[in-house]
């Protein structure tokens, strides 16, 4: 009660006003214990008008008369803060599970008949501005409900809040299309069954391209089910979803970020594999809906080419002292070693590339100096991979009071920033105690050359560098140890 108080007093503070509760005119009928109301829009005016339903309706809705569509608005008992509402477009009261919990926690429920068009254009002006519904209501749709949900929200992604598709199909113009989404920052959630038809040109194709794009998509795929049935008995997981991704509240960016960044998000596509009592099986889960999901911020740089700047994932919160990663390289979606600094209130920050030139030291330098203008640690760890490596090194070489250890995988000791040898150059590394942890694989082809090399030089001056090999692995590890690296990383910036 208390933490609901305190988010109504929060959402009056930023939007300086309270919504009431609306009541909405003409006969109203039960559906699963809530007062529904209906209505009926003439097509060619797009006038919406009260309408009394057949007895025999019951909680379905029939389809309705030419040049006419059926719109339906069901009420919560008590709305919650902002009247949040979901949206269905097509096969109404097909396992309304999730409407009535939703219903059950303050939302409003509307349905419109197909197809997306001006019907559903004067539709949702007709609820949010006569009536004060929230401006971004969640979709639902399930099948030729996720045709219809992607098609809309698609052309109006300031509109939306985020969308549940359940075995959805979409077009390939709404497809083409999610990058608005993406933009908008409106997270998915698609529920499949393994056996679905439209799983692979659907479903993983959405999930595979809103990734690329930054986004966020969950995904639960039931195992052993088809298209039928659809959604999920127990609605508490996806009501819990739909709950979390309203946006009720305006964006708050760090205060690094300004309107030059890009946001987008960093996660892990880790698989879990719940149990669903309730439908006998377990559930392929992945993506922010079961695993940790950051903030990313890219710098939009003038460039024919896109974003090229510099790039910061924020943690959740960030630790004593606002430690930070300076990579040389790009990250993925694997990286667990950068996952677990990020639980840790770790920044990762990713160095810009130049298009033609690659890594250039005035770039480095100035992401270094912006880092530390915003209150960030004026020492940073390294990190670096294969060839990213070696410019670690150059930089750190040029800058040794302003780092405070050094990460590299399979390092390869070259670089397009410094024209200097870099392993005849390790004194100014030596003489400032960074201390070195290098994991490569037994196979690695530049293992001899450059971190065997880099091992002896580096303690025959002095230094302090950890070696780690890894048996039967080549240039790209698959065993990494990361609580040892992690380990190594946070000893070295208390």
């Amino acid at each position: 009660m208390k933490n609901k108080f305190l988010f109504l007093i929060l959402l009056i503070f930023l939007t300086g006003k309270i919504t009431a509760q609306p009541t909405f005119s003409g006969d109203k009928v039960s559906w699963h214990g809530f007062d529904r109301y209906d209505f009926v829009m003439d097509e060619s005016t797009l006038k919406i008008t009260p309408f009394k339903p057949d007895p025999d309706e019951k909680n379905a809705v029939k389809t309705p008369e030419k040049g006419q569509r059926r719109c339906i608005i069901v009420v919560p008992q008590k709305a919650a803060a902002g009247n949040p509402w979901s949206w269905q477009g097509c096969y109404w009261d097909h396992e309304p599970q999730t409407e009535v919990e939703l219903l059950k926690r303050g939302f409003f429920i509307a349905f419109i008949t197909p197809d997306p068009g001006k019907e559903w254009d004067a539709w949702y002006k007709f609820l949010t501005e006569k009536y004060g519904l929230n401006t971004k209501p969640a979709f639902v749709g399930m099948s030729k409900g996720g045709v219809n949900e992607y098609d809309w929200a698609t052309s109006n992604p300031d509109k939306v809040s985020c969308i549940y598709a359940d075995n959805p199909a979409i077009r390939p113009t709404a497809f083409m299309k999610l990058g608005e989404l993406a933009k908008n920052d409106i997270p998915l959630l698609n529920v499949c069954g393994s056996a679905d038809f439209l799983l692979e040109r659907n479903t993983l194709a959405i999930e595979k391209r809103y990734q690329e794009l930054g986004g966020r998509i969950t995904v639960m795929i039931k195992e052993g089910p088809a298209h039928h049935p659809h959604s999920i008995k127990n609605p508490k997981l996806i009501a819990d979803w739909i709950e979390s991704n309203m946006k009720l509240t305006p964006e708050i960016r760090p205060d690094f970020a300004n309107a030059k960044f890009i946001k987008s998000y960093y996660y892990s596509l880790d698989n879990s594999y719940p149990y669903l009592p309730e439908e006998k099986t377990y559930a392929i889960s992945r993506g922010p809906g079961f695993t940790k999901c950051y903030e990313r911020y890219d710098l939009e740089r003038n460039s024919q080419w896109g974003v090229t700047g510099m790039t910061v994932i924020v943690p959740e919160k960030a630790a004593s002292g606002k430690p930070w990663i300076f990579r040389a390289s790009n990250i993925t979606r694997d990286d667990v070693v950068d996952q677990q600094l990020l639980a840790k209130g770790y920044h990762i920050v990713i160095a810009p590339l130049t298009e033609q030139s690659g890594a250039v030291k005035s770039q480095w330098d100035s992401t270094y100096n912006f880092m530390v203008e915003h209150g960030f640690s004026k020492k940073a760890a390294l990190e670096g991979k294969g060839a990213a490596s070696g410019e670690s090194f150059a930089w750190a070489i040029e800058n040794p009071d302003k780092v405070t250890a050094i990460y590299t995988e399979n390092p390869v000791m070259m670089s397009l920033m410094s024209k200097k040898v870099l392993l005849d150059n390790l004194e100014s590394l030596t003489k400032a105690k960074i201390p070195l942890l290098t994991v490569s694989g037994s196979l690695d082809p530049w293992l001899t050359d450059n971190t065997k090399v880099l091992e002896q030089r580096y303690k025959k001056s002095g230094g302090k560098n950890t070696v780690l090999i890894r048996q039967g692995e080549g240039h790209f590890l698959t065993t990494k140890d990361p609580e040892v690296i992690v380990k190594f990383i946070t000893d070295n910036t208390k």
